[in-house]
C-alpha cells in the first residue's frame, strides 16, 4: 500500500500527468488573478510562477491537490508582490527628490568643473575682450549697442568678440 501512494506521487512529476494539470488550471488560474488583481500581464506571471512552484513540488502533491495547491500559491505570491510593490512606493516617497532637472550627481560634477574652467577662462581675457564678450553674452547687447557705449566701432566690436571666442574655444577644448 505504501508503493501505490509513492507511485501516485511520482505521477504528477510524470509530463503528460503535469501538462494535462497545466493545460485544465493555467487559464482558470490567470483569468482568476487577473480578475483579482485587474492586471494580466503580473496575473500571468504570477500563474506562471504557481505552475513552476508546482513542479518544484510535485513529489510531495498528489494530481487531486494540484488545484488547490496552485490557487494557494499563486494567492500568496501575489500578496508577497503587493507587500514588495508597497516597500517599493514607500521608498520611493522617501527617497531624496534630485534637483529638479534630474541630473546624475556626475553630470552635476562636471557641469560645476565646466563652468569654474569658463569663468577663469573668461577672467584670464584681456579686458578689452572681456567686456566686449561679457556685454554681448551676459548683458545682451547687440555689437552695435556695445559699440556707442564703448565708443568704438561696429568692426572693433566684432574683432573683440571673435578673439574672445577663440580664446575661450581653446581653453574650453582642453577642458
Amino acid at each position: 500500500m505504501v508503493v501505490k501512494q509513492q507511485d501516485s506521487h511520482s505521477k504528477l512529476c510524470t509530463e503528460m500527468i503535469y501538462r494535462s494539470v497545466f493545460n485544465s488550471h493555467f487559464k482558470l488560474l490567470r483569468n482568476f488573478l487577473a480578475y483579482k488583481y485587474k492586471c494580466v500581464d503580473r496575473a500571468e506571471d504570477l500563474a506562471q510562477n504557481a505552475f513552476v512552484i508546482l513542479w518544484e513540488n510535485c513529489g510531495k502533491i498528489q494530481p487531486e491537490q494540484a488545484k488547490s495547491f496552485l490557487f494557494t500559491t499563486a494567492i500568496r505570491l501575489s500578496l508577497n508582490m503587493l507587500k514588495h510593490d508597497k516597500v517599493i512606493s514607500n521608498f520611493a516617497l522617501s527617497a531624496p527628490i534630485l534637483e529638479a532637472h534630474g541630473e546624475s550627481p556626475e553630470f552635476i560634477m562636471l557641469e560645476n568643473e565646466l563652468r569654474i574652467a569658463f569663468e577663469k577662462a573668461i577672467h584670464c581675457l584681456p579686458d578689452k575682450q572681456r567686456t566686449v564678450f561679457l556685454m554681448n553674452r551676459i548683458e545682451n547687447h547687440s555689437y552695435t549697442q556695445i559699440a556707442s557705449l564703448l565708443d568704438l566701432s561696429v568692426k572693433t566690436v566684432e574683432k573683440r568678440m571673435h578673439n574672445a571666442l577663440v580664446s575661450l574655444r581653446k581653453v574650453i577644448k582642453n577642458v
